[in-house]
């Protein structure tokens, strides 16, 4: 079998899951696999990640608003995409899409793979563990992103097929970032999940006690929280050295990660967070929530970057201290992180995804 469908919620907003199904899907597609894409239902903010897919892109299978994809009509377009791309992998990459799809995948026909891009951790306290531990163990391979996150599900959901997989970089730069510049950068949406509040905080914090002074917080994206965050950043006394960057297209990140000397990750929750990864591809090292088993898989603890407590804003904040204080330390730490991120490059991943595709199908 050389077909593998891709589904997700939707294939096309901006957001951590839809960035790694298409990197996959485009490195499938270029060894040979015959690759589909799809969404459940249509973005209302498009993203387009790669610019010449080998891969078939899918419009929305249902054209009923978001929260009712999962009725009679769309439950019609799923069987009529499966029925028209013949036998193939089937890769559900949310437990709501594992639970739209289960039971119209064909047994002899359809090899269903369920992904899960989340950590244990933020399963359990929402619906999402129930319905993992529900409808994930009945798939051919149940899917995570650390060792730490497969076990668990194992051992408490009860699955007898879970394997962890991380989730790939989207490239490897042969450049650097000397790091000896004076900015550190938080990426991602501007949304409540992000706590970006606290990073603002923790932030101000370290300059307050003169471990950030003439340093500058560069925020990268856009989101509902944005005025929020201006206003707190102005309460916390940072407003003129927080910048606010809106969305920045792919392809002008890697400038952003060469001109930057530290990242930092301040989330409720996270999966296995790229911008750790890719950061750490450029040299530049990290201070970091410790709020998943895939964060721990990027981040060794001393060796390539700093991990704090969740929610601990004055433990990052002296994390934010201790690498804007010296140079010799994050080149320290961020060579030990591009070393470590090597396991991430994407034709290491894509090689065990062909790892697995083989597998499943024995």
């Amino acid at each position: 079998m050389r077909t593998v469908l891709f589904v997700c919620l939707d294939a096309d907003t901006l957001g951590g899951v839809q960035r790694v199904t298409h990197t996959v899907a485009q490195g499938l597609a270029e060894r040979g696999y015959e690759v589909h894409v799809a969404g459940l239902h249509a973005s209302a903010d498009p993203v387009r990640y790669v610019e010449r897919p080998a891969y078939t892109r899918h419009p929305a299978l249902s054209a009923a608003p978001a929260k009712r994809w999962h009725g009679r009509s769309g439950r019609r377009a799923i069987t009529r995409l499966l029925a028209g791309i013949g036998p193939c992998y089937v890769v559900m990459t949310s437990p709501a899409v594992v639970t739209a799809m289960r039971d119209l995948l064909v047994p002899g026909r359809h090899l269903g793979i369920g992904q899960y891009h989340g950590s244990f951790d933020h399963a359990l306290g929402s619906w999402h563990f129930r319905s993992v531990r529900a409808h994930y163990g009945a798939l051919d391979q149940a899917v995570f992103l650390s060792a730490d996150d497969a076990r668990r599900f194992s051992e408490e959901a009860l699955l007898p097929n879970a394997c962890h997989l991380p989730n790939p970089l989207p490239g490897w730069p042969s450049a650097v970032s000397p790091v000896e510049g004076r900015r550190i950068l938080g990426v991602g949406r501007l949304a409540g999940v992000k706590r970006f509040d606290r990073l603002i905080s923790a932030f101000a914090l370290a300059r307050r006690t003169g471990g950030a002074a003439g340093w500058e917080l560069h925020l990268i994206g856009d989101g509902p929280e944005e005025g929020r965050l201006r206003l707190h950043a102005a309460a916390e006394g940072v407003a003129g050295r927080v910048v606010f960057r809106g969305r920045i297209p792919a392809a002008g990140m890697p400038s952003e990660y060469r001109k930057a000397s530290a990242v930092a990750l301040s989330s409720e929750h996270e999966g296995l967070p790229l911008v750790i990864g890719e950061a750490a591809s450029y040299g530049v090292p990290c201070a970091a929530f410790d709020v998943s088993g895939g964060v721990r898989t990027l981040v060794l603890p001393e060796r390539t970057g700093l991990l704090v407590p969740p929610g601990d804003v004055p433990g990052l904040a002296a994390a934010l201290s201790r690498l804007t204080g010296s140079a010799d330390e994050r080149r320290r730490l961020g060579a030990a992180a591009r070393l470590h991120a090597e396991r991430f490059r994407p034709e290491r991943v894509l090689d065990r995804w062909t790892a697995l595709l083989a597998h499943v199908s024995r």
